[in-house]
C-alpha cells in the first residue's frame, strides 16, 4: 500500500529519450536542510536505462558531431545568457539545500561561467568539427610521407555522475566540456539535492538551445546504468573514495576500456610558513583562509581545508585566532541576510560527519565547536541539519593516522604542529593525495621548498600572500582554465582544464599522409 505522505508530493522529473517523466514507484523523500519539511520525492523507477544510452548515441552524439567548434561554442554562449536570466529562481530553490547567497553564488554562477568560459574557446579552435594535434610529423626523407594526429569526436556518451554539494556548477562544468568536444551527455546528480539540478535542466530543455539528445537527467538511482556503456563512451564521477573505487570497477567499464574519470573528496591542508607572525597581513590572511574554506557550504567541498600545519610555537596563537574568527560566523537559516553559514545538505550527512569526528577524537581534541549544540538565528537545532564549526587539535600528527585517513565532510579542521619546511612536506605528503594545498607564505625558498617537495601529492598548490591576496581565488577555486583533479586518494582524475579538457572526451586519434588528407577535403 502505498504511503498517504507521497500522494500529494511532487515528483521530480526524469529527461529521457525526449520527455519527462516520472519513476513508477515511490522515490527518496528530498526535504529542505534548514527546516526538514518534505520538498519532493526522487525516483528512476521503472526507466529504461538502456534506451537513454542509445538516444544520447543516436540522436544527441550525430547532431553535436557534424556541428563545428564554433558552433558548439556559440551553442554555449547563448545556454549561459539564457539560464543567466533565470538565475534568481535557482537562488530560490538553492536555498532549500542549505546554501546561503554566498554558496549559492559559487554553485550557480560558477556553473554558468563555465559555459562562459568554454564558449569563448571556441576562438582557439578551427571552425571545423575535428582539429589536428600537433604539427604534422615527416615520416620519409623527401617529405612526401607524414603523419598528423587528429582529434576526433566519440561516438558515444559522457555519463556523469555527481556529487550533492554542487548540483549545478557539478554538472555544468562536465557538460560544457563534452558539448564543446562534440559528445552528449547523460547526468545523475547526487539524489540528496537533485531538485536544484532539475529546476535548472527544465530551463534547459524548454530554451531549446540544445539539440535533442544532447543531455537527459536521471533523478534518482543510476540503477543498471552503467551496464551500457561502451568502448565509445566516458564516465565521470565525483563524490567518495569509496563510491568512486567501486564504479571504477565496474564489468563495463574495465572490459570495454571505458574512460573513467574520479575526483574523490580529499584531504586537502595548508601550511602557515615559518615567515609569517601574528598581526602580519599574512598572518591574517591565514586565518581568514581557514575560516571561509570550513564555513563555506558548510564545509560541503571537496576542495575545503581538512589539515592545517603551523609552526609548532604558533600552535596556541593560531588556533586562539581561528576560534575567535569562527565565533563571529553566523550560522542559521540561510534565508536571512545576517547568516554566514547555513546547515548540511541534510540530516544523514550531519550524522556522517558526527561520525567521522568521533573517529577523528582517537588522536586529536576539540579546540573549538561541539558535536551536539550550535547557536543558531532564525533557526531550530532539531529540525534542521545544523553543525557549528568545530576545529580539532592533534599534538602529534606523525603518530595519528586517523588525521591524515579520515575526512568529515563538513565544517570540520584539525590542527597540527610542524618544525622546519621538510616535516610540513611529509605531512602534507600523508594525506594520500589530494585536490589542492596552499601554503602562506612570502618568503620565495619556502614557498619553492614546499611547492617541489609536495607538488607530486597534489592537484594543484597556492602560493599566499600580501602581494597576490587582492586578486588571489582562494584556495578551494577550481577554475575552468585550469586542470582540476588530484592524484591517489583524490581519484587520479583531471576535468575542466581549457582545452586539455575537452582531449579525454574526442581523442580518436589517427595518422595519415598530408598529401592524402588535402585531397579528402
Amino acid at each position: 500500500m502505498s504511503n498517504p505522505l507521497f500522494r500529494h508530493m511532487r515528483k521530480l522529473g526524469n529527461y529521457v529519450c525526449g520527455a519527462w517523466m516520472e519513476g513508477e514507484a515511490e522515490g527518496q523523500v528530498l526535504t529542505d536542510a534548514c527546516t526538514g519539511q518534505p520538498l519532493a520525492m526522487a525516483s528512476t523507477s521503472g526507466i529504461d536505462m538502456g534506451a537513454a544510452v542509445r538516444h544520447a548515441r543516436s540522436k544527441g552524439n550525430p547532431a553535436l558531431r557534424k556541428m563545428t567548434f564554433h558552433e558548439r561554442g556559440r551553442m554555449l554562449r547563448a545556454l549561459a545568457l539564457h539560464l543567466t536570466e533565470r538565475k534568481e529562481r535557482y537562488y530560490a530553490v538553492s536555498l532549500h539545500t542549505g546554501a546561503t547567497r554566498a554558496d549559492g553564488w559559487i554553485d550557480i554562477e560558477g556553473g554558468i561561467g563555465n559555459l562562459f568560459s568554454y564558449a569563448s574557446l571556441r576562438r582557439r579552435l578551427p571552425d571545423e568539427p575535428f582539429c589536428t594535434d600537433g604539427d604534422p610529423h615527416p615520416l620519409g626523407r623527401n617529405r612526401t610521407f607524414a603523419a598528423q594526429h587528429l582529434l576526433i569526436p566519440k561516438e558515444g556518451v559522457a555519463i556523469h555522475i555527481n556529487a550533492f554539494n554542487f548540483p549545478v556548477w557539478g554538472m555544468l562544468e562536465k557538460c560544457a566540456v563534452n558539448w564543446l568536444a562534440g559528445m552528449p551527455a547523460i547526468v545523475k546528480p547526487a539524489t540528496l539535492t537533485s531538485y536544484l539540478t532539475e529546476a535548472v535542466v527544465r530551463d534547459i530543455i524548454d530554451s531549446g538551445i540544445l539539440p535533442e539528445g544532447a543531455l537527459q537527467l536521471l533523478c534518482g538511482s543510476a540503477g543498471d546504468l552503467l551496464d551500457h556503456a561502451g568502448p565509445q563512451d566516458v564516465v565521470t564521477f565525483t563524490g567518495s573514495a569509496v563510491t568512486g573505487q567501486r564504479l571504477r570497477a565496474h564489468p563495463a567499464l574495465i572490459n570495454g576500456s571505458v574512460p573513467f574519470n574520479m575526483e574523490a573528496d580529499s584531504l586537502n591542508c595548508l601550511v602557515l610558513g615559518e615567515d609569517v607572525r601574528p598581526g602580519s597581513t599574512d598572518w591574517d590572511l591565514f586565518v581568514k583562509e581557514v575560516r571561509r574554506e570550513m564555513t563555506a557550504k558548510a564545509g560541503q567541498k571537496c576542495t575545503a581545508i581538512r589539515r592545517v600545519m603551523v609552526p609548532e610555537p604558533l600552535m596556541e596563537e593560531a588556533w586562539k585566532a581561528i576560534a575567535s574568527s569562527l565565533e563571529r560566523t553566523t550560522i542559521g537559516n540561510p534565508r536571512s541576510e545576517m547568516v554566514r553559514m547555513g546547515p548540511l545538505a541534510g540530516q544523514v550527512q550531519r550524522e556522517e560527519v558526527r561520525g567521522q569526528v568521533r573517529r577523528l577524537l582517537a588522536s586529536t581534541s576539540i579546540l573549538h565547536g561541539s558535536l551536539d549544540s550550535a547557536e543558531l538565528l532564525d533557526a531550530d537545532y532539531g529540525s534542521g541539519a545544523f553543525l557549528c564549526p568545530i576545529l580539532l587539535g592533534c599534538n602529534k600528527p606523525f603518530d595519528a593516522n586517523e588525521v591524515h585517513d579520515v575526512e568529515a565532510f563538513g565544517p570540520v579542521c584539525t590542527l597540527m604542529p610542524y618544525h622546519g619546511t621538510e616535516e610540513a612536506v611529509e605531512l602534507a605528503k600523508m594525506g594520500k593525495g589530494s585536490l589542492c594545498s596552499s601554503i602562506v607564505t612570502s618568503d620565495r625558498k619556502t614557498a619553492s621548498a614546499y611547492v617541489l617537495g609536495s607538488g607530486t601529492h597534489h592537484g594543484r598548490i597556492l602560493i599566499l600572500n600580501e602581494a597576490c591576496a587582492r586578486e588571489s581565488t582562494g584556495h578551494g577555486s577550481p577554475l575552468p582554465l585550469l586542470v582540476h583533479g588530484g592524484p591517489g586518494r583524490a581519484g587520479g582524475g583531471e576535468e575542466m582544464g581549457g582545452l586539455r579538457g575537452i582531449t579525454p572526451s574526442r581523442s580518436v586519434r589517427c595518422e595519415q599522409s598530408p598529401a592524402r588528407r588535402q585531397a579528402s577535403r
